[in-house]
């Protein structure tokens, strides 16, 4: 019997079997793509839990794949589920006499033509086919997925009997999805990158062992040498060197490879409790010094050395959220928290949540914001959809009355909304954009950075004006609207500063005797790619009425200059310093209450940082 594609398969759902993390992200894969997708779980919990997290995420996966919004649903019901569907994902758990006896189920169940993928990391996609027919083999295959959103890639592999039609109509249908599919040539234990990445790790762990080199030096050289954010080091301390063990005794077993350097992990690691990130006792990486230990979001807007080899999709939705631990600045070790985001631009931290805006593609109206978990970048949320916001910039939270606060800057707007989104507001408006095009083309109209003043009762934003063009000013106003006034007709603005190179991101002081308000400039230098301060109470004077001396003469002191395009800022005030992020992907410490030399901190030249926010961990 020959394969032939199902019929009418574009009216027919897709189902996941198995609600755990991965299987609800590929069912949210196919939802953000336009597809009915249908998920079997046996447990309530577990069905529950997906429906919620497409429900939180499917702005992030439509960003991905830059289609319309599909449907979906969760259900105890395996035959119900599979009854009419042309694509069947098993993602159960990693037990092999359940996986033989699902796809003996299948062959019973779904449609005779029902593309039947196993996403088993574990198992050739034979050793799950027992109990079905020759028939039935020639629509099994391996979809091996990574983790998407923030890894995209699917790995297809042969049963050894899959019909080598399936292949390139299935890579066709999940590129549309927004995912990166790649052929195994043949059946293989590991499939395609975890075999080469095995090897690394058998080789770092080798050249560990026999002493050639550290932990930090063998990061150094792959960060620099492939500009990536982490090195095969932290990784494996981040997976966790139990986890690590494991997998290769796998390999081990089924390669007859040598077992000198596994033995070496076990001895000198594991069985000393030196299991990675997880441990107390460190890993590959001593434990950090005890006590808070400062922690640095840092937003990416494109991920890779080489952007020019992306497709332009991809290009507009590689961002990443890296954190980077100050114990050690000289050892800064960035770990990508989420990958997959759409141009990010302004973070801010908020209890045990992080916040985030997304751009989206310039110049159309698909920015979003979104918040996930602090510790590891998971349960995503959406909190502005996709459309709600046109091109989100700076966000801030003001720690008092929880609300979130952002600037959009081709939207020409500043809104307002509370931690979960609602009671979504418009606070100044500077145009339409929908109706004056001539507003939108002029970037004095755009809103670009924000701050708040819990003590004033005042918020502060950016108007950055052209590029290079110094007329870029900083604007006030009161939190709440006045009486019988609009965000466009509300006469309660004040100017605080003006003719500036290219104001961008603002940080505010207000925890001693006078408010200080910090921003970074683009812009031309020597006047632009600076940090600089200003002393204000409701506008430009200290509270007796002074200007002081240092912003006598500019209307602003310059604390640092010399970036590559700055954007983020974030202060350190316990340590009096100023965290700086640069498009040039470089981080800076530079000093907060006098002009000093600044200290890089890291810098990846194959990344272009935004944002950036500071918390304790």
């Amino acid at each position: 019997m020959t394969w032939t594609v199902p019929k009418d398969y574009e009216n027919r759902p897709i189902v996941v079997l198995g609600a755990g993390v991965l299987g609800r992200r590929i069912a949210a894969c196919f939802a953000g793509a336009g597809w009915h997708v249908i998920i079997f779980d046996p447990s309530d919990k577990s069905r529950q839990a997906a429906v919620d997290y497409i429900r939180d995420n499917i702005s992030t996966y439509l960003g991905i794949s830059h289609g319309r919004q599909g449907t979906w649903e969760a259900t105890a019901d395996m035959a119900a589920a599979v009854k009419n569907a042309w694509l069947v994902f098993e993602a159960v758990p990693e037990v092999l006499s359940l996986k033989i006896d699902t796809f003996h189920q299948l062959e019973q169940l779904a449609p005779g033509d029902c593309i039947l993928a196993s996403n088993s990391s574990s198992y050739k996609s034979s050793e799950l086919l027992d109990k079905v027919t020759d028939a039935t083999k020639q629509r099994v295959l391996n979809t091996h997925y990574m983790m998407p959103p923030q890894a995209l890639i699917v790995e297809l592999m042969t049963s050894g009997s899959t019909a080598e039609a399936i292949f390139p109509f299935l890579s066709q249908e999940l590129t549309k999805v927004g995912l990166k599919p790649f052929i195994v040539q043949r059946e293989s234990s590991g499939f395609i990158f975890n075999r080469i990445w095995a090897a690394i790790k058998r080789e770092v762990l080798a050249v560990i062992a026999e002493g050639v080199a550290d932990p930090l030096t063998i990061d150094k050289i792959w960060m620099d040498l492939y500009q990536s954010p982490v090195g095969p080091c932290v990784m494996m301390d981040s997976v966790g060197l139990d986890t690590v063990e494991h997998i290769e005794q796998n390999y081990v077993q089924k390669r007859n490879l040598p077992t000198t350097t596994l033995d070496w992990l076990h001895d000198n690691y594991i069985a000393q409790g030196k299991l990675g990130n997880k441990s107390e006792k460190g890993g590959l990486y001593p434990p950090a010094p005890e006590g808070e230990q400062t922690q640095l979001l840092v937003l990416n807007i494109y991920q890779g050395a080489t952007p020019d080899e992306l497709a332009p999709q991809q290009k507009m939705s590689s961002g990443q959220i890296l954190q980077v631990g100050l114990a050690d600045k000289k050892s800064a070790r960035p770990t990508a928290l989420v990958t997959g985001q759409a141009i990010p631009d302004g973070i801010a931290v908020h209890g045990d949540r992080m916040y985030w805006t997304a751009m989206g593609v310039p110049g159309d109206n698909d920015g979003a914001v979104y918040s996930a978990r602090l510790r590891d970048g998971g349960d995503i949320r959406t909190v502005i959809p996709v459309g709600k916001v046109h091109t989100p910039k700076q966000l801030h939270i003001d720690a008092v009355s929880g609300k979130i606060y952002f600037c959009d800057r081709e939207g020409l707007r500043v809104h307002r909304c509370d931690l979960d989104g609602s009671r979504h507001e418009i606070l100044v408006q500077t145009g339409d954009w929908e109706t004056e095009p001539d507003k939108v083309a002029d970037p004095r109209n755009w809103p670009v950075g924000i701050a708040v003043s819990s003590r004033l009762g005042r918020m502060f934003w950016t108007q950055k004006g052209p590029s290079k063009g110094f007329q870029g000013r900083i604007f006030s106003a009161p939190l709440e609207l006045p009486p019988d006034s609009t965000p466009s007709t509300r006469e309660d603005i004040e100017l605080v500063a003006s003719g500036l190179p290219e104001p961008i991101d603002l940080a505010i002081d207000e925890d001693g005797e006078e408010v200080v308000l910090y921003w970074t400039d683009r812009g031309e230098i020597p006047f632009g790619n600076t940090l600089s301060r200003k002393t204000i109470t409701t506008n430009t004077k200290t509270t007796d009425g002074r200007v002081p001396e240092a912003e006598a003469k500019l209307g602003r002191e310059i604390l640092a200059q010399g970036f590559g395009e700055a954007i983020g800022l974030c202060l350190d005030k316990a340590r009096r310093r100023v965290y700086v992020a640069d498009m040039a992907g470089r981080l800076w410490d530079c000093p907060m209450d006098a002009p000093g030399p600044k200290e890089k901190i890291y810098e990846s030249s194959g990344h272009a940082y935004t944002g950036i926010a500071m918390y304790q961990s």
